[in-house]
This record gives C-alpha cells, sequence and structure tokens, in this order.
C-alpha cells in the first residue's frame, strides 16, 4: 500500500496527531506569531530530511554491517545513537537552519521552539504515513501517542536551544551561540537515541522503563514550552562592533 492508496481514516490517523500537536505549539507562541507561509515551508522541510535521513542511515548501516555483528547490543548502540539518531536530527536541524536563521521573521527566542517543532512534525507526519501504510491502523494508535509526540520533544529541545542560538547571536555573543548550536542538535540525537534504542528490548522491565522515559520526555517538553512560551523576548539585531558614524 502507498500513501497514494491509503484509506482516507488511515491518512487521518497518522496526519492528525501531527496537526493537533503543531497548532498547540503555534498557540503557544504569544508575543509575535509566525506567517503561516513560513509553517507550511516548514514544515515541509521537515518532509524533506525525511530522504535526507533515510539515504544517511542506509549508508550508516551497510558501513556498520561490515564491522560489527548486526545481533550484538554494540551494534543496536551505534545504530540508533550515532546513525539513527544523529541522522535524522542531523537532517532536521541542517535544513531547519537553512530556512530560519537568516529569516526576518526570526525575532523573538521562541521563534526557535515553533520552527523546530514544526519541521520535527513535518518529519513526524512523513514518517507516520509509511508506518501506517504498510502496517495498518494498529501502528496509527500506537504511534499517536509515542512516536509523533515523541518527534514534538525531540524538536522542542532542539528548538530551545536554537532559538537561544539566536539570541545570543543577535548579542554578539559568539562563542555561546555557536555552543547553543552545538546543543541544538547533539541534545535531542541522544534523547532520540535513548528512546529508540530503549525499544528494542523486548523484557516486561524494559518496557516499563519505556514508558518512564517517555513520560519524562513528555512531562520535560511540556515544561520545557509553557516556560520558553512565559519567558519569550525579542532578538536584537546582530551585533555591529564597529557601527557607521552616523552624521
Amino acid at each position: 500500500m502507498t500513501v497514494l492508496t491509503m484509506n482516507p481514516i488511515l491518512i487521518a490517523a497518522a496526519v492528525i496527531p501531527a496537526i493537533v500537536l503543531l497548532v498547540r505549539v503555534y498557540k503557544a507562541d504569544r508575543l509575535d506569531r509566525e506567517p503561516t507561509g513560513l509553517l507550511v515551508s516548514l514544515v515541509l522541510f521537515g518532509i524533506l530530511s525525511t530522504f535526507l535521513a533515510m539515504v544517511a542511515e542506509r549508508v550508516g548501516m551497510t558501513v556498520l554491517s561490515h564491522f560489527v555483528a548486526e545481533d550484538s547490543i554494540l551494534y543496536n548502540a551505534i545504530l540508533y545513537f550515532g546513525i539513527v539518531a544523529f541522522g535524522e536530527e542531523g537532517a532536521k536541524y541542517i535544513l531547519l537552519r537553512k530556512r530560519t536563521w537568516n529569516s526576518p521573521n526570526f525575532n523573538c527566542q521562541f521563534d526557535g521552539v515553533v520552527y523546530a517543532v514544526f519541521v520535527s512534525l513535518g518529519f513526524a507526519l512523513w514518517e507516520n504515513l509509511g508506518y501506517v501504510a504498510m502496517n495498518g491502523i494498529a501502528t496509527a494508535l500506537v504511534r499517536a501517542v509515542t512516536a509523533v509526540p515523541g518527534h514534538a520533544c525531540f524538536g522542542v529541545f532542539m528548538g530551545v536551544f536554537y532559538g537561544a542560538a539566536k539570541r545570543f547571536d543577535g548579542m554578539g555573543r559568539s562563542m555561546q551561540s555557536k555552543h547553543c548550536r552545538h546543543m541544538a542538535l547533539v541534545l535531542p540525537a541522544l534523547i532520540h537515541g535513548t528512546y529508540d534504542f530503549i525499544a528494542t528490548f523486548s523484557s516486561a522491565h524494559a518496557g516499563w522503563v519505556f514508558v518512564a522515559f517517555v513520560l519524562i520526555m513528555f512531562f520535560g517538553s511540556y515544561r520545557l514550552v509553557k516556560n520558553a512560551a512565559a519567558d519569550d523576548r525579542y532578538i536584537a539585531q546582530p551585533y555591529d562592533p564597529d557601527p557607521p558614524e552616523s552624521f
């Protein structure tokens, strides 16, 4: 089954969770909401990032299989932390920065959260359509409360640091901006890798660990969004150490 031939109910089940989360994050942006065209383009960039990640993952898995046994814990650790997590979050981050870093609309710190979550949920939306097309409504229901919100959480952690990086850049604090840009990639990738790695274990105890991890991740992301929205501020224009003289 392909996306074009899917039952409309399956399409709705795959798409609605992402749309609900997009609306909630959009409404949290109270200082200066973003134009619709920009937000739509970010969702499309998120969809595009799935294809970049797919290429990176296939290349990485091919190389990894030549050096590490596929049925080993080491293989899974490298696969989920080093290849899948950094491949997916890296693809999102590259397109996020390309589309928004120099945008005149990026004028508030919370914008970074909005942008990152929209890219992440564009990724999740397209990925979810693929999974549901292959596995049906049961997969849609499970992913609606795990993988789709999971990608939103990864986007929140990315966006908090991405917005801070932009604010530091406007203040002329290049080292702090660079550190936050690094964290905008590394932290969500580590969380993503942990999510996937725990999910590979099939024991009952591992299942409870996974549930606990997901709940902590969801709660942490919720608090981050709430605090970041409450503390939102305008970003100064990029710092010029030698401004031109006025006459």
